[in-house]
């Protein structure tokens, strides 16, 4: 099936991603990195970040192999499973490992690089920055369709069935769970360095601005490059785990959905349906490195000046995929090809408005952040107050968007055939994977935002001059709303791509049941169905939604919506708490500091970096299991006592919780930086100010909320339906009631 010569575009694309990214790499890497000073302050950075990943994957390492026995002891042991899961598994988190080390690795190099470009001109250093972005972005995506190319190449050799349709159903679901390993490392990745980013920051920000009232990235506060850590470890490796899963899941969910849709239209289309989406994202790639070379400024340029540069790369490479698809389509010979082009406009025109929304809500250049900075004059009350109102109303916007999304995806798709389910869910998941088509530039712009942030602290403790800080802190403005985007993007891309998952669900049912009925064991919740195993493999999903008896009126898909609704709230409850946490040991180390060590403030002694790193490390690693390990957990408890009904309602409840309260959390954090940033550039008082120091305390706020438990909400969607997907099995097996 692979003799098709279309296929063998996508390891090509993957190939072409992975060059780019090197070359960018390499042009980085001939960059001034600037004085001494500067060389130092950045290598301090690079060892601390380095160090707390090399801790992390040591506990990654361990839930790996625990969960890789658990998975073989399914296979091998119980006969529950496709022996395949536990290697796809391993791979899965490898890869997502993988693209977040080499973004961050980029990254810590890159920022004296923008500094002392910065000292130049501000298009240089956005252009050092941006294109340091870029390596994140195209290494994710070059990865991401790389493994998923040689997965379907080693399985499509291995895997043997009697006939080709249902071959095809094998492969794609089978694929679907290296999404699992992808969203663990990803979870892990978000969380820790989360966790370990804002205690930094909340520290650094509540003893040096407001209590010794000392600029921020200053090198008199201890805790300053444990926060440039941070941003490393949290918002440029975890957030590239965190797409490489969201990219992958969303191409394997089409897939194995397509391979469903076309079951019974012959083995060439049904190839090609399989093979759709991955062609959509390997175009994506070359036309998201044609945005890359786009993105320049000019000197003096204002914030929506730097936000126009950005999204002229980003709105390019939207509109050249959005026409390449219907020549995909049309190639492919897809039946309704117009309109199945149609929906990943739609997937594409979602996307877009969310990153509007996002950058409305979160930006100083508009009037919901400029409000906020006017709230902070009558103290911090008001600015948390005037914060969390306009994070929930922002919620509005984005939900629209996807439900609006939601229905166009399908109604293309399908035909306008209310009842053609199998081609309207392919819609969705096409949706999906057309919003994240363009990942390679759009997660650039999202990676710059923390190399931009650390430029402008090796800007504040070199010394530099006012220009460059001036520029510095131009590029860190533009840098919040766009990581503020790229959360909003990451969040509406996880919504379309549950969707998908939870239609592939079903698929991974059908799989285990088959495999249930051919060992001739019964299947405890359909003893009183007698199926037969044709039954089953054409079996369509209306008929597992009267088997299982998922409706609204069965109590175990009720209790189902509760548990997901809780899932949300509880882990970012328990999230926000670890920071909390984290950050206080923080505090009272920073005090310790100013008040031991004589000279620190005069700044005739140096403070101790290292060991403000090393809290941040250690509560980081400690404090990331427990949440981590719950969303794998409940979908197996939930699985085994209430069965696929209970399933089904947990992971609607979490998709539908979780999406708002991400979206409130990111916006409402978001808005409270830059509101913070308003001031700082003079108004209401300016650095210094009593209005200052309540918006700094909203930040403070915000800090856990835009960049650990907001962010962390999206993997967690998507890890408990991998969770159900790759426990399938397990579930039909075992199910209690």
């Amino acid at each position: 099936m692979i003799a098709n010569p279309l296929f063998w575009f996508i390891p090509f694309a993957s190939i072409l991603a992975l060059a780019f990214a090197w070359m960018f790499f390499k042009q980085m890497m001939k960059a001034d990195e600037g004085t001494d000073t500067m060389k130092k302050i950045a290598q301090h950075v690079r060892v601390g970040a380095m160090s707390y990943l090399r801790q992390q994957y040591k506990v990654v390492i361990i839930v790996f192999v625990v969960l890789a026995i658990f998975f073989s002891i399914l296979a091998y042991g119980l006969g529950v499973q496709n022996g395949w899961v536990p290697f796809a598994f391993l791979t899965g988190g490898f890869f997502s490992g993988l693209a977040g080390f080499f973004g961050m690795k980029t990254a810590t190099y890159a920022s004296a690089r923008t500094a002392n470009a910065a000292r130049e001109s501000l298009n240089s250093g956005l252009q050092v920055a941006f294109r340091s972005g870029a390596v994140m972005g195209l290494v994710v995506v070059g990865l991401g369709l790389l493994d998923i190319s040689l997965w379907y190449i080693v399985l499509n050799y291995f895997v043997d069935e009697i006939d080709s349709a249902h071959k095809l159903i094998v492969i794609t679901t089978t694929m679907l769970t290296f999404g699992m390993g992808a969203s663990t490392q990803a979870l892990f990745a978000r969380v820790g360095g989360g966790i370990y980013t804002k205690a930094a920051d909340v520290g650094a920000d509540l003893v040096g601005k407001v209590e010794a009232g000392i600029p921020e990235d200053d090198p008199r506060n201890p805790a300053t490059i444990a926060d440039n850590v941070g941003d490393n470890v949290g918002d440029v490796a975890g957030m590239g785990a965190d797409l490489y899963e969201s990219y992958c899941g969303s191409i394997l969910a089409t897939a194995a959905l397509g391979a469903s849709a076309f079951l019974t239209a012959g083995e060439e289309l049904q190839f090609k349906a399989v093979i759709a989406p991955m062609l959509i994202a390997a175009v994506g790639i070359v036309l998201s490195i044609i945005g890359i070379f786009l993105v320049k400024t000019k000197e003096g340029a204002t914030m929506k000046d730097l936000l126009g540069s950005l999204g002229f790369g980003v709105n390019v490479s939207s509109v050249l995929i959005a026409i390449a698809t219907f020549g995909i389509m049309y190639i492919l010979d897809m039946p309704n090809w117009h309109l199945i082009s149609l929906s990943v406009v739609v997937g594409l025109a979602v996307g877009i408005i969310i990153g509007k929304s996002t950058e409305y809500y979160t930006s100083h250049s508009f009037k919901p952040t400029q409000r906020i900075a006017e709230s902070a004059e009558t103290g911090p009350a008001t600015v948390i107050i005037s914060g969390i109102g306009m994070g929930m109303v922002s919620t509005a916007i984005p939900v629209l968007a996807v439900v609006a999304g939601i229905t166009f995806a399908y109604l293309f798709a399908s035909g306008f055939d209310f009842s053609n389910i199998s081609m309207g869910l392919y819609g969705i998941g096409i949706a999906a994977v057309g919003m994240l088509s363009t990942l390679g530039i759009t997660l650039a712009t999202d990676a710059y935002g923390p190399i931009a942030d650390n430029a402008g602290g090796n800007a504040e403790m070199s010394h530099l001059g006012p220009e460059v800080r001036k520029r510095t802190d131009a590029l860190d403005s533009l840098g919040n709303t766009t990581a503020a985007t790229g959360k909003g993007f990451a969040i509406g891309s996880a919504a379309l791509t549950a969707l998908a998952l939870l239609a592939s669900y079903i698929e991974e049912l059908k799989i285990g049941m088959v495999r249930l009925l051919e060992q001739g064991r019964q299947i405890p919740a359909l003893i009183s169905e007698n199926l037969t195993v044709e039954q089953v493999k054409y079996a369509t999903i209306e008929n597992f939604m009267d088997w299982f008896d998922v409706n609204l009126m069965n109590y175990k898909v009720l209790v189902g919506v509760f548990l997901g609704s809780m899932m949300a709230f509880l882990f970012s409850g328990l999230t926000m708490n670890a920071v909390g946490r984290a950050a206080q040991k923080m505090v009272e180390e920073v005090r310790r500091q100013f008040r031991e060590i004589k000279g620190i403030l005069e700044g005739e002694a140096e403070p101790d970096y290292a060991r403000c790193v090393e809290i941040s490390t250690r509560g980081a690693q400690l404090e990331m299991i427990f949440p981590s390990a719950l969303a794998i957990i409940i979908p197996i408890i939930t699985g085994v006592v209430f069965g696929v009904s209970g399933v089904m309602g947990l992971l609607i409840g979490g998709l539908g919780s979780g999406f708002v309260l991400a979206v409130f959390m990111a916006n409402a954090g978001g808005a409270w930086d830059n509101a913070k940033k308003y001031i700082e550039e003079g108004n209401m008082g300016g650095k210094g100010s009593a209005a200052h120091k309540a918006a700094v305390t909203g930040d403070t706020v915000g800090d856990p909320f835009k960049d650990t438990a907001g962010p962390s909400l999206n993997i967690l969607i998507k890890l408990m339906s991998m969770v159900s997907i790759v426990m399938a099995g397990l579930t039909v097996a075992f199910s209690v009631l």
